[in-house]
């Protein structure tokens, strides 16, 4: 008997799944040519994947004014993460040095990328990075393009040095003080009264922590936002900008790859240029207000003794959540919070904690002198109250007294302190006299 056999059509055709493609855009200035170029790629990329019937579009990730040797592109990374997730199947990108200049980073991502079967298509270079000599073209060509990143920026550093050794103030473009439009410096006088405020009061004997506290009384904004602290006003005393004259390279770039920016410690040939711009503060002001803060430096610095590191970022303010840091009082060390030495004791009216008896508390806490090996962190809860977190997870309270400056000072100790305060009022007024 003759077998029958009915054929029986599918009444639903599984459509083809699409490639999700998306692209990746960058420019390594601000500009507003660049930003108009970067707008451009990106409506370029839109409408080129969305022109492919077979590729559903997954979006177009772009940065500005990042550097292509640097991995800190946060849209960059958000591509790369969403590949991680899945979403993308394919990556559409201009050229080898848009995505990356550094042929180690380029060829980790393209190696990660094909692990997860995803394909990055390089249109300048037409290449494909899951094709068989993907790999090989992009490493010649990778290597190409970070020889052309470093000289580029050796260029650029020639032309930056060669202005410093002929005085000329290069890429100045935020200072206090003075108004900046295209390399023409001039005098903003309603912030140069500031300045000059800042100086004659801290050559009068007020500290910087005050000074900062009576800008942000006033209502004095900051050049780039944000609050008045004791290192911004410390900042502005060091710069010798406001004389008229010009330390140049005090710091420079490490590296092409990293474009980190670090201080000139006598790697590099450093220039003074007298009369760069107009001044703000006399150079006799200028000297003075120096000399103060050398002998602050030296009073107050924080001696390199054995104890100095043992609660270095491990002690933490219970009222604001900072840090507390290390300061030298006369014959003896404190910690204290660091907003307080910031901003005063308005912004945190956190106590200071004597560092014998933080040794102290730890020696009963742990009978042991081991403090780094066994305690996480301390929280200082609030005035006479501290909390040790071991690393083992416990925590053990303990309480403390510290006796108010009236009742722990001997008669000893205040004619000592009358003395220097005497001594500091003379040397403020030896200043002023000296020609």
């Amino acid at each position: 008997m003759q077998r029958k056999v009915i054929k029986i059509k599918p009444k639903i055709i599984k459509a083809l799944a699409k490639k999700r493609v998306a692209a990746y855009a960058r420019v390594s200035s601000g500009k507003d040519a660049m930003l108009h170029s970067l707008s451009a790629q990106i409506s370029y990329y839109s409408s080129f994947i969305q022109k492919h019937s077979e590729w559903e579009f997954a979006g177009v990730y772009a940065d500005e004014a990042y550097t292509g040797t640097k991995d800190e592109r946060p849209e960059f990374q958000r591509l790369i993460e969403d590949c991680r997730l899945g979403k993308i199947d394919m990556i559409v990108t201009k050229s080898i040095s848009r995505f990356a200049r550094n042929t180690v980073t380029l060829l980790e991502v393209v190696r990660e990328l094909k692990s997860l079967n995803i394909d990055v298509y390089f249109e300048k270079e037409n290449i494909h990075s899951l094709s068989g000599d993907g790999e090989l073209m992009l490493t010649i060509l990778a290597s190409f393009a970070q020889e052309e990143s470093r000289s580029v920026s050796e260029n650029i550093k020639w032309r930056i040095r060669k202005g410093f050794k002929e005085g000329e103030l290069v890429n100045i473009r935020f200072m206090y003080g003075y108004s900046i439009e295209k390399g023409k410096i001039e005098i903003d006088e309603d912030e140069a009264k500031i300045v000059r405020m800042i100086f004659q009061d801290y050559i009068n004997g007020i500290g910087a922590t005050k000074i900062a506290k009576k800008l942000r009384e006033m209502g004095i904004e900051k050049i780039r936002g944000g609050k008045w602290n004791s290192e911004r006003v410390v900042e502005i005393l060091k710069n010798e900008k406001y004389t008229g004259n010009a330390l140049l390279q005090k710091k420079y770039v490490k590296d092409h790859l990293t474009k980190t920016l670090v201080r000139n410690k006598g790697e590099l040939q450093r220039y003074y240029a007298e009369e760069t711009h107009p001044a703000i503060i006399d150079l006799e002001t200028f000297q003075k207000a120096q000399k103060i803060l050398e002998e602050r430096k030296s009073k107050y610095s924080n001696q390199k003794e054995s104890s100095n590191q043992i609660f270095s970022g491990k002690i933490i303010c219970g009222i604001c959540g900072k840090k507390y840091r290390r300061k030298r009082v006369r014959d003896k060390f404190i910690w204290q919070c660091s907003t307080y030495l910031k901003y005063g004791k308005d912004a945190c009216p956190a106590k200071q904690i004597p560092e014998d008896i933080l040794i102290s508390l730890c020696n009963e806490v742990l009978g042991t002198e081991e403090f780094e090996k066994k305690i996480k962190e301390i929280q200082i809860i609030e005035q006479g109250k501290i909390a040790f977190i071991l690393n083992d997870g416990s925590i053990v309270k303990k309480e403390w007294s510290y006796k108010p400056r009236s009742e722990s000072w001997s008669e000893e100790k205040r004619q000592r302190a009358r003395e220097e305060s005497l001594k500091r009022i003379e040397g403020r007024k030896n200043l002023w006299q000296e020609p």
